[in-house]
């Protein structure tokens, strides 16, 4: 792809590693394996060779068939591959580590017992710590929702009072009725209004992740989007091909797709053109979100998904969005790249393992 002068550069947030992968096998598949997989499933330099455990329902073979890692109910012929870098044992089984360093080969490295059961415990930490950075981001930006909610709470608000004092002086029985019908529908208004809102600011709910349909992720996504934006000279094109699932779980797909939809219509300072496409392209799911605003300048570009780096002045924003975004990504396998051209726009697009909807 070329640029022309004033347009930056696509930029990934995966930058192509310098380093060589590290082959894991995993020895265990119950609670702890399967948090260890988890966390591994987010490292780009780990390469997971097979997960391993007698227990054909434990949840880490789950997990690792999701991912199409290979799984096995016998250790022994995974643990002699030569290409293993470390096997991780956490089988608690003590008897089961004199087979490794029996059967392994010469250079493997083993790590179980008590070093496991740390490694676990940091990942579990990391993990608690992650999710909360996630809500807190998610709380943090509530504030920003008010006016929009008060702005669509309010006129089915003014219906109901209005039918309410028509019904205190209304005598014909159809004329009721109607009133009445008004009532309600303005009434049910709301609660899907807070319904949205509710469902969107509450923890994940979901242990495991499953196939989310993207469609009504991206509409629910863009509800929502609307209460934090002055959205009425937005323009919006949706591209949906049918039937696409992501494997998430749904609050964090939500999550990122509404991080993104704002950022987008700020961009535009509320007037453009928002283009939301979602489609199968070879094996893969292509979501993008584009919009027709000032778009990023080269200096920032590189920044975006750091950590507290922000462009908005002081209390609109808590620089955690895009980092948030990128970290979710990342966690179900995805890639996500930015396009951007001062004066013209940003495409931010995300490229994820495609999932039979079926599939549990």
């Amino acid at each position: 792809m070329t640029h022309t002068q004033g347009e930056t550069p696509l930029v990934s947030e995966r930058q192509a590693e310098t380093q060589p992968r590290i082959n894991v096998v995993i020895l265990g598949a119950g609670k702890g394996g399967r948090a260890l997989l988890e966390s591994f499933l987010n490292l780009p330099r780990i390469h997971l060779i097979g997960v391993a455990d007698k227990d054909e329902k434990a949840p880490g073979l789950k997990l690792a068939r999701r991912h199409h890692i290979p799984t096995t109910q016998d250790a022994l012929p995974l643990i002699q591959q030569p290409d293993i870098h470390l096997i991780v044992d956490v089988t608690g089984d003590p008897s089961f580590s004199q087979n490794i360093y029996r059967h392994k080969h010469p250079n493997a490295e083993v790590l179980g017992g008590a070093a496991s059961k740390v490694l676990w415990d940091i990942i579990q930490h990391e993990s608690l710590m992650q999710t909360r950075l996630f809500q807190a981001e998610k709380l943090a930006g509530m504030g920003t929702f008010a006016s929009g909610i008060a702005h669509d709470i309010n006129n089915p608000l003014y219906i109901i009072l209005a039918m309410a004092e028509a019904i205190q002086d209304e005598t014909d029985t159809a004329s009721i009725h109607q009133y009445a019908t008004s009532i309600r529908d303005a009434a049910q208004r709301i609660q899907t209004i807070s319904q949205n809102i509710t469902h969107y600011a509450r923890a994940s709910q979901s242990e495991e992740s499953f196939p989310v349909p993207v469609q009504e992720t991206l509409d629910e996504a863009l509800k929502i989007a609307k209460f934090a934006t002055k959205f009425h000279e937005i323009t919006v094109i949706q591209n949906y091909h049918d039937h696409i699932t992501i494997d998430s779980k749904p609050e964090e797909l939500l999550q990122v797709f509404v991080n993104l939809m704002i950022n987008a219509i700020h961009a535009m300072e509320n007037q453009g053109l928002l283009t939301l496409t979602a489609e199968n392209q070879n094996g893969v799911v292509l979501v993008s979100i584009a919009d027709t605003g000032k778009g990023i300048s080269a200096e920032h570009l590189p920044k975006i998904f750091d950590p507290f780096f922000t462009t908005k002045a002081p209390g609109k924003g808590t620089g955690l969005g895009l980092y948030n975004v990128r970290s979710i990504v990342r966690k179900y396998k995805g890639e996500l790249t930015v396009d951007s051209q001062v004066g013209k726009g940003t495409i931010f697009s995300i490229v994820f393992p495609s999932v039979d909807p079926t599939h549990k």
